[in-house]
């Protein structure tokens, strides 16, 4: 398996998909960067010579924020709504949607397991 910026990407699939397997790059911005180098995005991964997986490596670290950087920038966004008490911050810290949608049903992915309350016993 070829390994791009320390992550191995499959090497039966195209370079188009296998690109994708990297977090931060999509469909679209896979193509774009086989363009940026000249590959073909139909080749296989494992097809990909030293050289052009040091291209890769060198244009992903320049131009692009991907995998751990990506993934710090996301956190710290999230920290620094919750550090500044916004509304989005506290739907973050409370665990809930933070985007909008409805909570008196759904959101179970958010809220996790229903909870059962018990009847009032008389």
């Amino acid at each position: 398996m070829p390994r791009v910026i320390g992550i191995d990407i499959p090497d039966n699939k195209r370079l188009e998909i296998s690109l994708t397997y990297l977090y931060g790059i999509g469909r679209h911005l896979s193509n774009e960067i086989i363009v940026k180098l000249g590959l073909d995005p139909n080749m296989r991964a494992h097809k990909l010579t030293q050289d052009d997986l040091a291209r890769l490596n060198g244009l992903l670290t320049s131009e692009y924020m991907v995998e751990g950087d990506l993934r710090r920038q996301v956190q710290n966004n999230i920290k620094r709504l919750i550090s500044i008490h916004s509304y989005r911050g506290m739907r973050h810290r409370l665990g809930l949607p933070v985007r909008g949608q409805r909570t008196k049903t759904n959101s179970r992915t958010r809220k996790g397991r229903r909870k059962t309350v018990a009847n009032k016993k008389k």
